[in-house]
């Protein structure tokens, strides 16, 4: 398996950020991946993610956003980020370009990536991967706007959510993928909150969760790779 930091310019505005690509023997595809709100590409779950897939031939390329590559907690505003999300898909063609690509994020870097899918410039990918996308404020279950621009999205999209997720709730989340259709596919983690996290009484613990979210994530690449 080899490891390669690598640098790309996320926007003109902006300039370079850094990633991580972790490539496996034999690597099938590709996924790029961006991080949540508050917690960049080094953060524990996305480093475990990242090694749990590599294990089941997927390679990934994971990224920092420029406000948290300049040390800043505000998120770049909405355009900065999805101009990122295209040039990390760009960067991973040029590190990996004989894998298929893949793109997604945890929380709202998925979210971003969709909402860069959805635009008319689109992104070079085969399909969306989301890992907790996060479809309302916390404590308003009732407000679903964060989802309008995926009927917008060409290609197939996965969707692993837990069922104690607090910024989507299940039944709504349910709607969404049903109002969308059959591009996507929803996997529920039975206990994990949004950050994927497990209380001891399942008798589970993350380290459970992250290998079946790597398990269904690989299977589920393959299924697009035909």
């Amino acid at each position: 398996m080899n490891t390669e930091r690598i640098h790309f310019v996320a926007n003109p505005s902006r300039g370079e950020v850094s990633g991580l690509l972790v490539r496996p023997d034999r690597a099938r595809a590709l996924l790029v991946l961006a991080h949540g709100a508050g917690a960049g590409m080094e953060h524990p779950f996305m480093a475990a993610a990242s090694e749990a897939l590599a294990a089941r031939g997927v390679a990934k390329l994971r990224y920092q956003f420029p406000y948290f590559e300049a040390g800043r907690k505000s998120p770049d505003p909405a355009p900065v980020l999805e101009a990122t999300v295209r040039s990390a898909v760009a960067a991973g063609a040029s590190a990996a370009p004989d894998l298929p690509r893949f793109a997604g994020g945890k929380s709202m870097g998925g979210r971003m990536t969709s909402r860069a899918a959805a635009a008319e410039a689109g992104v070079d990918a085969r399909g969306i991967v989301f890992l907790g996308f996060p479809l309302h404020a916390a404590g308003r279950p009732t407000d679903v706007e964060r989802a309008a621009h995926l009927a917008e999205v060409r290609q197939p999209m996965l969707f692993l959510q837990g069922t104690r997720d607090a910024l989507a709730d299940l039944t709504l989340m349910r709607g969404v993928c049903e109002s969308v259709g059959e591009r996507t596919t929803l996997h529920v983690v039975e206990g994990a909150d949004h950050g994927f996290h497990v209380l001891k009484r399942s008798g589970r613990d993350d380290a459970k969760v992250i290998e079946e979210i790597a398990d269904v994530t690989a299977t589920w690449i393959e299924r697009q790779l035909g």
